[in-house]
């Protein structure tokens, strides 16, 4: 057993490090020193890949786009849609109002029907810096980055600011990286650093390549459970030995 946030790290042969991960179902941001996962810099945000699957509807079903088209799009198009189409703005409210930055974009359903996404393209990932559009109050996937460094001690923040990794699906989105970055040097701006943030373009699987190297070291031995301790003390002994 082990914490995802370290095997992200683990995966950009990092073992200290802020791990920011936007998955499916939720984001997290963890600070991990030396394979030790520090609570204090440890923060969950509610809005992930699925959230965004769903918010990517309702723009659809608010776009003067065919009702029955809309009503078609299952699931497993609309990840297709977000996957494929969809980008982080590195100036939302600039691009809501120029017309001109709003590439779109034509997707062609599996019943050869056509959709046309416009400012949809960018509007889908924005809740994840703008959690308040999903009627959600708590702060964007940054600001909680920001906080879990500003509640690290100052000698172990200065080794974090160099070391923060993305990963997760929903870190995929082109202009992800990058905006986080400028949102993180916002936030820091006037403390004299320049912050870089690590985007591995595999970093969409990043904890389970992580799993795999931590679980072939053997300095890893003391988070296994093995079958024999399974077998003799049942599924309840990982609440034991965690």
């Amino acid at each position: 057993v082990a914490n995802s946030g370290f095997l992200s790290l683990c995966a950009h042969g990092r073992v200290s490090g802020l791990a920011v991960e936007a998955g499916a179902a939720m984001s997290h941001v963890t600070s991990v020193c030396e394979g030790r996962t520090l609570r204090k810099g440890t923060r969950c945000l509610g809005v992930a890949g699925d959230h965004l699957s769903q918010h990517l509807h309702r723009l659809l079903r608010d776009s003067p786009a065919e009702p029955s088209l809309l009503q078609a799009l299952t699931k497993k198009v609309l990840t297709q849609l977000k996957e494929q189409y969809c980008y982080v703005s590195l100036d939302y409210e600039g691009d809501l109002q120029e017309k001109g930055s709003q590439h779109p974009a034509r997707f062609q359903t599996p019943d050869g029907r056509w959709i046309t996404l416009g400012k949809e393209r960018f509007c889908c990932p924005e809740p994840l810096f703008r959690p308040e559009l999903l009627q959600h109050s708590c702060p964007g996937l940054h600001q909680l980055a920001g906080q879990s460094l500003l509640a690290l001690p100052q000698h172990l923040r200065r080794h974090m600011l160099g070391n923060i990794v993305l990963s997760g699906g929903s870190s995929m989105f082109p202009g992800f990286p990058e905006r986080m970055c400028l949102e993180l040097n916002y936030l820091f701006q006037g403390a004299g650093v320049h912050i870089e943030v690590l985007a591995n373009p595999r970093r969409g699987t990043a904890a389970w390549a992580g799993g795999s190297m931590a679980a072939s070291l053997t300095s890893f031995r003391h988070a296994w459970m093995t079958k024999d301790d399974y077998q003799e003390h049942g599924a309840q002994y990982v609440h034991t030995k965690f």
